[in-house]
This record gives C-alpha cells, structure tokens and sequence, in this order.
C-alpha cells in the first residue's frame, strides 16, 4: 500500500495505491474515481468495533454514519482516489502505533484497515467549545488522512498552545487540552467574536486549519436563497 497527496492547496485530494489484496477504508462518500477491480463495501463498522451503534456514535463525532471499505478484486495493482466535502488541504499522518490520534469532527478522511477508529466522548469539554461533544479516536499503526477548510498546519507543541475552536484537525493524545476564554472577559470574548481557546499542554503533534467551517457556514448561510 502506498498513500499519496495527489493535489495540495485548495483542492486537495489523496491517492491510495494498492496491491492485490490490500484495501483501505475512507469516509463515505469521499472517493471520487476508482479503478474497475476495485470492490466497495459500505459499512457501519471499523476494526475491532461494531455495527449500528459505531454508525451512531461517529455521527455524533461530526462523521459520516458510514465508512467505505476499498478491496482490490483481482491480481492487478488498483487506485482510489479520495477528496474531503470543503475545500481545503489534506494530510497524511503515519501513525506508529505508539500515540493514539484524536480527530475533530469532520476532519477524518480515510485510513488503513489496520488502524481502529472510535469515538472519544468530550462530555461537557465538547459543548463548552462549540465542537462536537466527541472526537473520533485512531489506534494503530498505518497511513491515516485527515483534510482541512483552509491551509492545513502541523505543530510540534512542547509544553503549551492556544489554538481557537474550530480550528483543531487532529492531535496526538499525549496531550491534553483546556477550554478559556479567548478575551479578558466573557464579554470581551462575546464581543470580539474570538470566543473560545482550546489550551493545548504536554509534547506531541497537533494540526490546525487556517478557516472554521462554522463560521463560513454561519456567514454564507444568511445569503442563500431560502429552499
């Protein structure tokens, strides 16, 4: 198995390239072409976890209620090609089996078959910040995507960050964040429109998006004819 980013930038878009008998599994809905000795299986399920409920609690996560499941058919090398939903960048993340990966909502785009994707429930954390109230939980070792609105950014924090909600892709779990105020106040946070902080702590990667897709969502939104 070999995973590529096929087009960076705005529009990016990932190649995955397999040999016989290799797959890998996306996000549904985010191929965009396939060669013809390729099967697709929409699931539910993901390694080491379960059917309607996994569908359910990705949902939750920000994710789609499905995942697609790539299988080469023949003895011949195959490709798929996949790109996220928004404009934005993607990224390849190799994980090494040591460090768990945690993915905003929206930010999973595809994965080896190898790795177990899961939900990770934020609690109270989740609702304060204007995320998801889970993240999705990656464990394993093997080529992870992950996309962006916007630029994409790694950071290799050591020992703090500040990064505003909404901005947040994917993080090592070797470190832990807190929900503040951006301002000096509440007031000031409300009226900056600047909000929420996550306050990141501890050694490990993290990637950020330059754009939030809410609050696109939220200025766009007004200016669409109404259905």
């Amino acid at each position: 198995m070999h995973v590529e980013i096929a087009h960076r930038g705005a529009f990016g878009s990932a190649l995955v390239k397999l040999d016989p008998g290799e797959r890998f599994v996306s996000e549904a809905g985010a191929m965009f072409r396939t060669s013809r000795n390729v099967d697709i299986d929409v699931t539910t399920r993901s390694r080491g976890g379960g059917g309607l409920m996994s569908g359910i609690k990705r949902m939750v996560a920000g994710e789609s209620f499905f995942l697609s499941t790539f299988t080469v058919a023949d003895g011949n090398p195959a490709e798929v090609g996949l790109a996220p939903r928004l404009q934005g960048q993607v990224a390849l993340i190799d994980c090494n089996g040591r460090n768990k990966w945690i993915c905003a909502g929206g930010s999973y785009l595809g994965s080896s078959p190898n790795l177990a994707i899961d939900t990770q429930f934020q609690g109270l954390r989740g609702l304060l910040s204007g995320e998801s109230l889970s993240f999705l939980s990656v464990e394993g070792a093997g080529p992870l995507l992950v996309n962006a609105f916007g630029n994409i950014t790694q950071v290799n924090v050591s020992g703090g960050l500040t990064v505003d909600t909404g901005h947040v892709v994917a993080f090592e779990d070797s470190l832990t964040y807190s929900i503040s105020k951006a301002g000096g106040s509440w007031i000031q946070s409300f009226l900056t429109s600047e909000g929420l902080t996550l306050n990141f702590s501890g050694y490990g990667r993290l990637y950020v998006q330059s754009h939030n897709p809410d609050q696109f969502g939220g200025e766009v939104g007004p200016l669409l004819p109404p259905k």
